[in-house]
């Protein structure tokens, strides 16, 4: 048998409602942010990640799945989701005057990076993120988080809080990023072996470092915002702000620096704190990206985005025991009693999905026995049965199966309204006289 590939899940039909749900809600909070979705091929040339994320980064030296084509091209399968939505802004010049500006889009979709798979962490795993390109202000900053943590807010997400951090501009970051060699060279020896390669190569990524030992050191190492610059220091400033006057949750942490290298200005981090473990989880993370669009070829245009794991966003769910409203019901189940009136139902079943209704049959000749176990464990509202006696008078018997009330109605009357005979049958007698009032 062969098995899928390690690092890789199937999303099976039994959970796909509940990515669903997740998915139409983040494009109904994104569809009043005003974003639009935007498409990027799954593989790009490998110069684009290696010029923008970093050729010291993890993703370019450790993580790319990368590889030569038929025409020996130089190909990568997309690790994250900013730089090829700032190519397609360049190469489709989506800085003109026919574009609103800011460009505000969004994504969702596979991402890929060779990593150790985990629980909510895969070599394929999916990514939903947004990006807003063309505008330097503060308001962008807070809009964004915003977005992200009312994305959080409305599937029911506790334990939130968000981390703020500035990296400042790039003069800033060369200042900062000098301090730091001049702080770790003294005590190189002591490091991990990972931080003693990114001492001179990266030396902020020595912050992020998970080991104990680099952990130890980077307590009393210098902080970025003490090299801030005074135009990137009232930039944050005005972000705190408005994260404030939202009521926002968020702590302000110098050593968060993200793990690409891109970021300048504001970055920030979601965390879920699980305040009985004391643990923390990173489900959203982004940020400022102001030089970004001019390294790739275009112009001088500022970005902020950010994005969210959503393999990571479901075992959340899962973690706090939330309970989506998703509705897992069919409206209608045409039961045929025999072969000869299988084309009499199937006329039923497509009758009732041409006006937007669920409905469904047995397709494999199943007894009555079997398909009534089909009708409860499918929750059907409505059952409708069709026999020889049915198809000689041209009627339909029809239960609701939540009060258990029957009748027989004309198939004729089904076809030339059928939402109308749903209607009738599923819904409050009260009800019913208002709503065909007001139609």
């Amino acid at each position: 048998m062969i098995k899928k590939m390690k690092g890789t899940e199937d999303i099976l039909p039994v959970a796909i409602k509940k990515w669903q749900f997740v998915e139409d809600t983040a494009r109904d909070i994104l569809d009043s942010y005003l974003f639009k979705e935007i498409r990027t091929p799954m593989f790009e040339s490998i110069d684009l990640f290696s010029r923008s994320v970093g050729e010291t980064s993890d993703i370019v030296t450790k993580e790319m799945y990368d590889f030569k084509d038929k025409g020996d091209r130089h190909i990568a399968l997309r690790p994250e989701g900013t730089a090829p939505v700032v190519r397609a802004y360049v190469e489709h010049k989506l800085f003109g005057p026919e574009h609103p500006q800011p460009l505000k889009v969004y994504y969702m979709g596979p991402m890929f990076r060779y990593e150790r798979p985990q629980a909510g962490r895969q070599r394929q795993f999916n990514q939903f993120g947004v990006e807003v390109i063309g505008s330097t202000s503060a308001l962008t900053d807070a809009e964004c988080i915003s977005l992200a943590w009312d994305l959080f807010t409305e599937l029911g997400i506790g334990n939130l809080v968000v981390y703020l951090n500035s990296l400042g501009k790039t003069e800033d970051r060369k200042r900062y990023r000098q301090a730091l060699i001049d702080f770790f060279e003294p005590v190189k020896d002591q490091l991990s072996e990972d931080s003693q390669r990114r001492l001179y190569s990266n030396p902020l990524r020595i912050l992020d470092s998970k080991d104990p030992k680099d952990k130890e050191f980077v307590k009393n190492a210098p902080i970025i915002t003490e090299f801030l610059s005074p135009e990137s220091k009232a930039h944050f400033d005005k972000v705190t702000r408005l994260l404030e006057d939202l009521e926002i949750p968020f702590k302000v942490d110098p050593y968060i620096v993200r793990g690409l290298d891109y970021y300048q200005d504001t970055i920030f981090e979601i965390v879920v704190e699980d305040d009985s473990i004391g643990a923390q989880s990173t489900v959203c993370g982004g940020g400022r990206y102001d030089g970004l669009v001019e390294q790739l070829g275009g112009p001088n245009a500022p970005g902020f985005g950010f994005a969210i794991g959503l393999e990571r966003l479901m075992l959340l769910l899962d973690e706090q025991a939330i309970e989506l409203p998703i509705e897992d019901e069919l409206d209608i189940y045409v039961m045929a009693l025999g072969e000869s009136v299988d084309c009499y139902a199937f006329k039923l079943v497509q009758a009732a999905r041409k006006v937007g209704l669920s409905a469904e049959m047995d397709y494999l000749g199943r007894s009555m026995k079997s398909q009534f176990k089909t009708v409860s464990k499918l929750k059907t509202k409505l059952l409708l049965t069709v026999g020889e006696d049915e198809l000689n008078a041209n009627v339909v018997q029809l239960k609701n199966q939540d009060t258990g009330k029957q009748t027989t109605i004309a198939m004729k009357d089904i076809l030339d309204d059928f939402m109308k005979v749903y209607r009738q049958n599923t819904m409050d007698t009260k009800v019913i006289d208002e709503f065909f009032k007001g139609e």
